[in-house]
């Protein structure tokens, strides 16, 4: 389904370089309604950079909720005709950012810039004050840092997060079917569950009740080994209805599908290297890993916007659960090659409201022994 968003972003400094911060929020083109609102402080830099900022944290936004189109809008003239190719970037501080806000243009089919006037831009320069409020009320260095600095690093801490308005994501893989125990790729072919793969199940069910008994919603990929699985869950957990949602597909691995690594390895070698090289590539007539990051993406942000503060489990597939995981990280992608995701393993993550995430297990399979 194809979704068409407006970015409204802004960003300011008090004293320029001074107390910073932006705002960026995302409506829906259609009705107007906002979908999703970001700011947040960033320390002692310039208008431009906090500008950039903004920019940067709406188009993230738009890409957690699975559009495909965007029309940006901003008051900063600057910002609009520098990424819309007509001004150069001269200073040398804004081109780190630019190029950042270019890759993340890359990820959509279209995306229009357009400059509007300071009075049709309210909200977001509403969050960029809240920001700047923050900002402001930290403790701020004498000297003022240089025109080209880049934004200041969020403020970190090894003390355990507070687990209040966080919302709980509990990730659990299907149990094993005929094509898992012989390590085949198995993406959109439905094959059920084997004894074993039910007797999985049933044992991650155990762990699941055993993190958390209150489980608002078990959601599920549409296809079987997950329904089954996720029923397992259900039931142990007190019950709660299995939802399926669609974006939680595993990769459709195409013509390698139910075919084993040294197989396609055989068959088609240059494909699999490429493949392994990149992640925009798909195998011969499936889905690249970048076109499942995208629509899980959409699907988190549906989660977390519907269920916050609450506790809920997705049962899904290893492309799907890695990507997730490697997003939560902040890892590269090498990463979805050197982590093993076992049938039935289970995995837990918690999300604040402000986009900050605790990753407190992967790949956990104590219950299957």
């Amino acid at each position: 389904m194809s979704l068409r968003v407006i970015v409204e972003a802004d960003g300011g400094s008090r004293g320029n370089p001074g107390p910073a911060g932006y705002g960026a929020v995302v409506k829906e083109a259609a009705t107007g309604e906002i979908l999703l609102e970001r700011y947040d402080s960033i320390g002692v830099t310039t208008n431009n950079v906090a500008e950039y900022s903004g920019l940067i944290a709406g188009l993230r936004a738009a890409a957690e909720l699975n559009a495909d189109r965007v029309d940006v809008r901003m008051d900063s003239k600057l910002v609009v005709e520098q990424m819309s190719g007509r001004w150069q970037i001269k200073n040398p501080g804004l081109r780190p950012l630019a190029a950042e806000a270019a890759k993340l243009v890359g990820k959509f089919s279209e995306v229009t810039f357009d400059w509007i006037p300071r009075e049709r831009n309210k909200d977001a320069d509403a969050l960029a004050n809240r920001a700047m409020d923050e900002a402001a009320g930290k403790k701020v260095p004498d000297v003022a840092a240089p025109q080209s600095a880049p934004p200041a690093a969020k403020p970190r801490s090894w003390a355990p997060p507070s687990l209040e308005n966080a919302t709980r994501i509990i990730l659990v893989r299907h149990g094993s079917t005929p094509l898992t125990s012989q390590g085949r790729y198995s993406g959109r072919g439905d094959v059920p569950l084997t004894d074993e793969g039910e007797a999985q199940a049933m044992a991650a069910a155990g762990r699941v009740a055993g993190i958390c008994r209150d489980v608002t919603a078990v959601l599920s990929s549409p296809l079987a080994r997950c329904t089954r699985t996720a029923e397992l869950i259900a039931a142990e957990v007190g019950g709660v209805p299995v939802t399926v949602m669609d974006d939680l597909i595993e990769c459709d691995f195409g013509a390698w599908e139910a075919r084993t690594f040294a197989e396609v390895q055989k068959e088609w070698p240059d494909e699999m290297q490429a493949w392994l090289d990149s992640t925009s590539v798909a195998p011969p007539g499936g889905e690249s890993f970048q076109a499942v990051a995208k629509r899980v993406r959409g699907a988190l942000a549906t989660v977390l916007s519907a269920y916050p503060g609450k506790t809920v489990v997705l049962v899904s597939h290893v492309s799907p659960i890695k990507l997730i995981l490697r997003d939560a990280l902040a890892a590269g992608d090498a990463f979805l090659h050197r982590l093993f995701l076992d049938a039935a393993g289970v995995s837990t993550m918690d999300v604040w409201p402000d986009g900050n995430i605790a990753v407190r297990s992967v790949n956990e399979t104590a219950h299957l022994r």
